[in-house]
């Protein structure tokens, strides 16, 4: 499914249900030992979908751990990013040759609860979906939006190492499919982090999800990456990402690519 959103260099492994051969190295199960059994099927399921994509790459098996505030450390070389929701998990990879960052996310194609929604968008966000419910009522804008923030974090974190909060992204989301976001924040924090060491494995920061507090459930895939210089922006002011909605579920995808070599 969430192919179809993605660009050619990304390789994308997905799952609709937990296949039971699905099994976790012994580092990793460390990490789920007191975990709830759906938590232990999502985790599983989706580096199940992690590996199967890297194997595609070329890349062995291996361990996927957490790194900083729990977030996904990839192998070298490689950029990510991992979601799951009640009936999907995902997980889309690239070689950093071809890619800089990625950021996807699913969620059920349901309406966003009331609480979460009214801490997630901007009143200018607010207004343009109430416009588009008028046009298109067959979406469910506010539960888009949700999950185009959380595609922009994700793809924001591997980069820069810093917070972005809900209210740091204004996001036009468009009925063809697409959607424009504007960073709202400092030319300062456009620029990486200057206490991240290169060939660490630094992680995301939490974040929110439906029903919990804005700070509790955000996975960011997060990858060891070269500090560029401390005065270069490492991620554009405005990005563009996609969308799409089937079978139940909708899910959102932005990728920075690298430019293709010149001859």
């Amino acid at each position: 499914m969430i192919e179809r959103i993605l660009p050619s260099r990304v390789v994308v492994e997905e799952a609709f249900s937990d296949p039971p051969h699905a099994t976790l190295f012994p580092a990793e199960e460390e990490l789920v030992r007191n975990s709830v059994e759906v938590r232990r099927r999502e985790f599983t399921t989706v580096r199940h979908c992690a590996r199967r994509a890297l194997g595609a790459l070329g890349v062995a098996p291996a361990p996927i751990l957490k790194g900083e505030r729990g977030a996904p450390v990839w192998p070298p070389a490689t950029v990510g990013s991992m979601t799951h929701c009640a009936g999907y998990r995902a997980a889309a990879v690239a070689r950093r040759a071809d890619v800089r960052t990625i950021g996807i996310d699913a969620e059920p194609h349901a309406p966003l609860p009331d609480d979460v929604h009214d801490s997630v968008a901007l009143a200018t966000e607010q207004r343009r979906e109430r416009e588009l419910r008028e046009r298109h009522p067959g979406i469910h804008w506010d539960r888009l939006l949700f999950s185009a923030k959380e595609s922009v974090y994700k793809t924001w974190f591997p980069l820069t190492h810093r917070w972005l909060g809900f209210e740091q992204a204004d996001i036009v989301l468009r009925p063809d499919g697409s959607f424009n976001v504007e960073l709202l924040v400092s030319a300062e924090e456009l620029v990486a982090r200057a206490d991240v060491v290169p060939g660490s494995a630094p992680g995301s920061a939490p974040g929110s999800a439906p029903g919990t507090a804005p700070q509790a459930a955000r996975g960011a895939a997060c990858d060891t990456q070269a500090r560029p210089s401390a005065t270069v922006p490492v991620v554009p002011r405005e990005l563009r990402g996609r969308w799409l909605v089937a079978d139940g579920l909708l899910a959102t995808a932005i990728v920075i690519e690298n430019a293709p070599d010149t001859p």
